[in-house]
């Protein structure tokens, strides 16, 4: 079987599955938006082990990083002089700043990754009601998003790699249609 047909098949499925759990059982627990975010670093990364790990560390940072800049954002004070609005883009550009600057540590190399960890919780924090707030961010439930996007995070970088092992074994199919001579 051609390469692409394997990876596309493998994908396909596995994207299946994973849909199944992010709409059924693990409803709640595994987005399946960030893991598809997560797979395709994978596979951009290069996917092989080293992209997995490189994909779940920097996207868990990432992560990291949005939930403290979220931590001290609700600690804004209405009443500051700066004003609300330029006081969260300080925030922010300060903790982007940072999640740029870790990139000194190989570990956190992988910049684009840990931007996808970033905006990804902060995707789920500002579009799911009544999740940017303190008890959420501080609890530990699996309301909090360091947890589950992190959660998501890893599944997808497996899912990633799951699908391109399946590729693997399927592009080792002879095809139907090619005679042999």
């Amino acid at each position: 079987m051609e390469k692409i047909t394997a990876l596309s098949l493998s994908i396909g499925i596995l994207s299946g599955v994973a849909t199944y759990f992010a709409v059924g059982p693990a409803a709640g627990v595994f987005f399946i938006w960030a893991a598809t975010i997560a797979w395709a670093a994978y596979f951009l990364l290069g996917a092989d082990r080293e992209a997995a790990i490189n994909t779940i560390i920097n996207g868990i940072f990432g992560v990291f990083m949005a939930w403290i800049t979220a931590l001290l954002l609700l600690k804004i004070d209405p009443e500051i002089s700066l004003g609300v609005e330029i006081t969260t883009a300080l925030i922010v550009a300060g903790a982007v700043i940072v999640l740029c600057l870790s990139a000194n540590l190989p570990q956190f190399a992988i910049i684009p990754v840990g931007v996808l960890g970033y905006s990804s919780t902060f995707a789920y924090l500002l579009q799911t009601p009544d999740k940017l707030n303190q008890e959420v961010l501080l609890g530990a439930s699996l309301n909090n998003p360091l947890l589950v996007i992190s959660i998501s995070f890893i599944l997808g970088s497996v899912f990633g790699h799951l699908s391109n092992q399946l590729a693997g074994k399927l592009s080792s199919i002879p095809s139907p249609l090619v005679r042999k001579r």
